[in-house]
């Protein structure tokens, strides 16, 4: 095989490994139509070096909202195919100096809306006890003593049930962050320094992480689902993104509790229509988005992972894998700059 040929690679062999990686069992009664989405990856790496790495976060078939197909690429790379980092599968591709480095990688998603059905709880069979201390444990951006317990103990003053503890979290971050549109990409997570600090500003990931360690500071499981939006949003334009949907990198979070499992929840985007839609937090579009965001998910958005602190090699680390990756010559290239990296990434709604 020539590899500095631009070829078409099926992957086809890989079917077996596209299963869920997150068990997504609630109480949600989901009767919403399934919508098809392709996502596409576009990437022409420029900087001069000799060897070079990329890895492109792909989505993942997530519970019965969320499926994903085998991806499929075109590539002058040496190497090219999908890995498993973790709990996130990965475009992978090598090349080992070649003048022009190019990817395209293109996936089909099916989603539909979530909806957790307060009225039923269901008879669920219990989630394993070692899946559920995974997402009791503390991270790097995430120590769950100190200021952190100190702030989940007050926010959840008087709750007694972990159900309501998690609805008083939600509320108390609601009413206290606030997006923050200076932040570069969707932000940090760094919820130790965003309590020491006072400063509660930020992006998705700001603010939904700062959510997820409340909720585990109190010994509720929780945990941040990274994705990207490939739709419009029924609910608010701000909320929505199609088309090129380059910077439309989007983390949500997820609770878990007997009665209902995994409930979905975004207090980022609550904020986020708040400062785009410029709506103070009273007015009843608001409010009643408040209320929609604990226990649902608008699924124009598609899902790639929920894992943190992944190392893509020597000296290369990130917080979470949500943006594409790539080393050239050695050099960690910029994931927030798309135009110098380069790439772009497209949508397209299918049905």
């Amino acid at each position: 095989m020539n590899r500095r040929r631009f070829l078409t690679l099926a992957g086809s062999t890989l079917l077996l490994t596209r299963i869920p990686t997150l068990q997504a069992s609630s109480a949600e009664t989901n009767f919403a139509p399934w919508r098809h989405f392709a996502l596409t990856y576009h990437v022409e790496l420029a900087e001069p070096g000799i060897e070079a790495d990329l890895w492109l976060p792909l989505p993942q078939s997530f519970g019965d909202y969320q499926r994903a197909e085998v991806p499929q690429w075109q590539s002058n790379a040496d190497t090219a195919e999908v890995r498993r980092l973790g709990r996130a599968e990965a475009f992978f591709a090598r090349w080992r100096g070649a003048a022009e480095r190019r990817a395209q990688v293109r996936i089909e998603v099916a989603t539909r809306d979530r909806q957790i059905d307060w009225h039923h709880p269901a008879r669920l069979a219990p989630e394993r006890d070692t899946v559920l201390e995974r997402y009791l444990q503390p991270t790097e951006r995430v120590p769950l003593d100190g200021i952190v317990r100190d702030t989940a103990l007050a926010a959840s003053a008087g709750a007694e049930t972990p159900l309501q503890k998690a609805r008083a979290i939600y509320d108390w971050v609601v009413e206290h962050s606030f997006r923050d549109p200076k932040v570069r990409g969707c932000g940090l997570g760094d919820v130790k320094s965003m309590l020491e600090s006072g400063n509660l500003g930020g992006k998705c990931v700001d603010i939904n992480t700062l959510y997820v360690g409340l909720c585990r500071a109190v010994g509720i499981p929780a945990r941040e689902i990274y994705g990207i939006r490939v739709a419009d949003s029924r609910l608010f334009k701000s909320l929505g993104r199609s088309g090129n949907v380059t910077g439309a990198q989007h983390c949500r979070a997820e609770f878990y509790v007997a009665e209902f499992g995994w409930v979905p929840v975004d207090p980022a985007d609550v904020r986020k229509a708040i400062l785009e839609e410029k709506l103070p937090l009273d007015d009843p579009k608001i409010a009643e988005l408040r209320e929609r965001l604990f226990g649902s998910w608008e699924m124009n958005w598609v899902a790639f992972n929920d894992e943190n602190d992944l190392r893509f090699g020597p000296s290369m680390m990130s917080g979470f894998f949500m943006y594409p990756q790539a080393r050239v010559g050695g050099k960690v290239l910029d994931s927030l700059d798309p135009e110098h990296f380069s790439y772009r990434i497209e949508s397209a709604t299918l049905s």
